[in-house]
């Protein structure tokens, strides 16, 4: 059986790879600007771009199953369009080549924040409604994506929607954003801590629920695949206690890092990297719903997830491996 991936060379995509390699699958990926993550494994690239039509007809051609992760992730906006555009219209193209080519199976990767997560008193679950117009940027587009792919499946389409929710673990190759700040809180290059957390799963857990989802789930339903609510002084200590690092400890008020935000894009503006803290990001920590479910997954799919500290341990391991911690 052949597996299209698309976003290949992202942190779940290059896991995915390996893993449906490891099971007996054959993969084929689509390739854009670099195909560094999955360069030494065996899988069939294909030269392509998610706007573009004719190449993904080519992509689909001849395989079984598709798995559509590329997207772009954003926590400041959308200035150039092109969170909307990659991850409205590319889905739209990758879901009609798919119907084109009758793909048995389509799984689209959305969002844990394409739902509305208030009220955060209550479990949140696949019969949470999707953001509207209150959304940022990149909810509103993963939101829209869900719509488009759900309006696939009216016409014909065998897809399934997986919402993860904030994804860690090894093997993040540029790295991510969580990536950036477990090295950035292995080398104590945060100075303090904000009050809330994040939901946090494992890429393997992730990896491990897309593969079944491509013969298990029924067609046209959502799978959320989330982990469990941590803080970020709960993430802090626990990259502590597996690497004895030295990680920051101190939890400033939600006030004091919004009103350090002009100085935040100024730095990050100024230095060329990209921001932990952003508005967006703030509001997640501080708001996002702490009582995420994986029931429907997990009796649909088969899916588990890890510990944290499993995770944690792991991953800064892989980041020993690259040279990138000592």
């Amino acid at each position: 059986m052949k597996v299209a991936v698309t976003g290949a060379n992202g942190h779940v995509g290059s896991n995915l790879c390996k893993e449906l390699l490891n099971q007996g699958y054959q993969v084929r990926a689509l390739t854009h600007h670099h195909k560094e993550a999955i360069q030494d494994l065996p899988v069939e690239l294909v030269q392509g771009d998610i706007l573009d039509k004719d190449s993904l007809r080519n992509f689909l051609h001849g395989v079984d199953y598709c798995v559509h992760l590329a997207a772009i992730i954003s926590i400041k906006g959308d200035a150039d369009g092109m969170v909307w555009k990659i991850n409205t219209e590319g889905t739209r193209n990758i879901t009609e080549a798919a119907l084109e080519n009758k793909i048995k199976r389509f799984i689209h990767f959305s969002s844990i924040h394409a739902f509305q997560q208030h009220p955060v008193d209550q479990p949140l679950d696949e019969t949470r409604p999707l953001v509207g117009s209150e959304g940022f940027a990149y909810d509103r587009s993963k939101a829209e994506g869900e719509r488009i792919v759900l309006q696939a499946v009216r016409n014909g389409l065998d897809a399934i929607v997986l919402s993860p929710t904030a994804i860690i673990g090894p093997g993040d190759p540029e790295p991510g954003l969580i990536g950036t700040a477990l090295l950035e809180l292995y080398h104590h290059q945060i100075p303090a801590l904000v009050p809330g957390g994040y939901n946090w799963v494992d890429v393997r857990d992730v990896v491990q629920g897309a593969i079944n989802a491509l013969t298990m789930g029924q067609v046209g339903e959502k799978y959320l695949l989330s982990g469990k609510w941590h803080t970020l002084l709960e993430l802090s200590k626990t990259v502590a206690k597996v690497s004895s690092a030295k990680t920051p400890q101190v939890v400033m008020p939600l006030w004091v890092a919004k009103f350090g935000l002009p100085f935040i894009t100024l730095y990050s503006k100024v230095s060329g990297v990209e921001p932990l803290y952003t508005r967006e990001s703030l509001q997640i920590i501080a708001e996002g719903n702490r009582r995420i479910s994986n029931e429907k997954a997990r009796h649909a799919l088969n899916y588990s997830s890890r510990s944290l500290e499993e995770s944690v341990r792991d991953s800064l391991n892989w980041f020993k491996e690259q040279g990138l911690i000592h």
